[in-house]
């Protein structure tokens, strides 16, 4: 196997945000090959998240986020595995970050995942995709695609999971379910997003 420095470790961590002895074992399984060892990072997280998903989350907290003006807040319930993790910073930090994201996206998101929107609303969705193609005299053989394609756009307006976080500068573009099993990675308990509300003054 090809020797890393340290720096190239924590070039990669400041990537990927996995725990240092992955990065290091992965650029040296990948040659110090960077872009490779995402991959591989890549590949072994999704088989660990899989292992995780299925362990039981019955600790975390509620975080509040109330926005300077007073007029918009949010409440978010993140779970994790062990009240240890739960009183970490990092965890703490994340669940903040979520908070804030639901409470400054307007309109906010309805659901926590994708999976989680009744089939009776997104057919309803697909209906009026398909009329609105039809309408625009788009051809039968492509109407197909282009309904699944905004469908695909609409889940990413209603499921949290779904979309970039607010902070994009923060968090390079990253979706907040990509920053979510970043810290089920760093932490290596499975953390679950359980649900949210959002309040603004004068609406139901």
């Amino acid at each position: 196997m090809a020797a890393v420095s340290a720096t190239e470790v924590k070039a990669l961590r400041d990537r990927t945000g996995a725990a240092m002895m992955d990065c290091k074992v992965a650029l040296e399984e990948a040659g110090g090959d960077p872009d490779k060892a995402i991959e591989i990072l890549r590949v072994k997280g999704q088989a660990s998240a899989a292992k995780r998903s299925g362990r039981e989350a019955s600790e975390g907290v509620v975080e509040a986020y109330i926005h300077a003006n007073g007029k918009v807040g949010a409440l978010v319930e993140v779970r994790c595995e062990t009240d240890f993790v739960a009183r970490t910073d990092d965890f703490r930090e994340f669940v903040r970050e979520v908070a804030i994201h639901v409470a400054g996206t307007n309109p906010p998101p309805l659901y926590v995942s994708a999976d989680q929107i009744p089939d009776a609303e997104r057919d309803a969705e697909r209906r009026v995709f398909e009329a609105k193609a039809k309408e625009e005299g788009r051809p039968d053989n492509v109407i197909g695609r282009i309904v699944e394609g905004q469908l695909a756009k609409w889940a990413k307006d209603v499921a949290l999971l779904e979309q970039p976080h607010i902070r994009s500068d923060r968090y390079e573009g990253k979706t907040i379910e990509e920053i979510r099993a970043e810290i089920a990675a760093n932490t290596g308990e499975n953390v679950q997003i359980a649900r949210f509300a959002v309040f603004r003054v004068g609406e139901d």
